[in-house]
């Protein structure tokens, strides 16, 4: 097998999985201010993707835990972790398709995951790391922002009950707009992260970097600019689940559901946990829906979310194993490998096209009898 070949393959794979959790998690930072008017579509996936780009470069803490702490990397090859990332960028696909905000995050430990166990062993998994840094924050971080963003939008309703309603309206709007980059921010921060940690174990496992290295700038660089297109591309089937699928959101409860997940992830970021900025983002608008009296839950679809996060790491693991077993075989296998992803994945994007989702109706919910709100502000 040429290595220098397949780590090439490899590197270009990872930035592909980097532009595709840029469009499925925009959705995360903007479809709240989105679905209140506080932001044009447009405006707000290109602020967006600038402040991704920026949020890459302020942290690599959990870019050291996905390349030196997930797994043995010892035990690591280069076809491994092409698999992985196949089995990660397939099911972000498919959950994009549905319109189903699952966590690009867990995807990509799935596949990794996966295709490490099925090639080398259990052995070569570090368990302890993936329910430390895993499994437990991923249980604990929705629940903890949910609770924070209830919270907060009770006490913002109860604060402002006597104020005009148009007054309240427009000055959290105002405020939509910084709290929503401040979201975009810990995105960058934290997931753009994750791509730099897989390219960094691809070059220490053929060798061209020193085992426990950090990531080099050119890959900071490459996986923030990679987030950043993905992101300004807009993930608009997604934003409209997030914005207008779970509940009415209102910009009292926008602002919260914002600042919650940005305190979360923030934090999670500089201490190493690579949270699902999905799962904190979701919790969070949970929690302000329900902070706000009478506000409509929509829980079917809260079930549906809750089923496509239960999957997504047993998913991406099935489809990393597989995958990285064939890459496993030669050159041809990851050629192989690659054709069936390109087909597969240009197969969802036509099938998505029969019933397109784009900035003009990301507001328009199926079922939904809240009127598309009005931008209140110049952007």
């Amino acid at each position: 097998m040429d290595l220098s070949f397949l780590v090439v393959v490899v590197i270009i794979t990872a930035l592909v999985f980097d532009f595709t959790n840029g469009f499925h998690d925009t959705a995360n930072a903007m479809a709240t201010s989105i679905a209140t008017g506080a932001l044009r579509p447009k405006v707000a996936v290109a602020v967006s993707a600038v402040l991704n780009l920026v949020g890459a470069f302020l942290s690599t803490a959990v870019a050291k835990t996905i390349s030196s702490g997930l797994v043995d990397d010892s035990k690591m090859t280069v076809p491994i972790i092409f698999g992985g990332l196949v089995g990660a960028i397939l099911w972000n696909l498919v959950t994009w398709y549905f319109g189903l905000p699952s966590s690009s995050s867990h995807a990509l430990f799935g596949g990794l995951i996966g295709a490490t166990w099925i090639a080398a062993g259990a052995s070569a998994v570090n368990f302890a790391t993936v329910v430390q840094k895993i499994l437990i924050p991923a249980v604990a971080a929705p629940i903890v922002a949910g609770v924070v963003a209830l919270l907060g939008t009770f006490l913002a309703y109860k604060i402002t009950q006597r104020a005009r309603k148009k007054s309240v309206n427009d000055g959290f709007r105002a405020g939509q707009v910084a709290s929503a980059s401040l979201v975009s921010l810990a995105h960058g921060t934290g997931d753009a992260q994750k791509t730099m940690g897989v390219i960094t174990l691809v070059l220490i496992t053929s060798g061209s970097l020193a085992q426990g290295s950090a990531p080099p700038t050119w890959v900071i660089f490459a996986a923030g600019l990679a987030i950043a297109l993905g992101t300004y591309f807009g993930g608009w089937r997604i934003i409209r689940t997030m914005g207008k699928g779970l509940t009415e959101i209102e910009s009292p409860q926008g602002f919260t559901a914002e600042t919650s997940s940005t305190a979360v992830l923030l934090t999670s970021s500089h201490l190493g946990f690579p949270l699902s900025t999905t799962q904190v983002c979701s919790g969070s608008i949970l929690g302000a829906g329900l902070g706000k009296r009478l506000a409509q839950v929509r829980w079917s679809v809260a079930g549906r979310m809750a089923m496509a996060w239960l999957f997504t790491l047993p998913s991406a693991a099935i489809i990393g194993a597989m995958a990285g077993r064939v890459a496993d075989t030669g050159n041809a296998g990851v050629v192989i490998v690659a054709t069936l992803a390109i087909v597969a994945g240009g197969g969802l994007y036509v099938a998505a096209r029969r019933r397109p989702v784009t900035a003009e109706n990301v507001n328009e919910y199926p079922g939904s009898t809240a009127p598309a709100p009005t931008t209140a502000t110049a952007a």
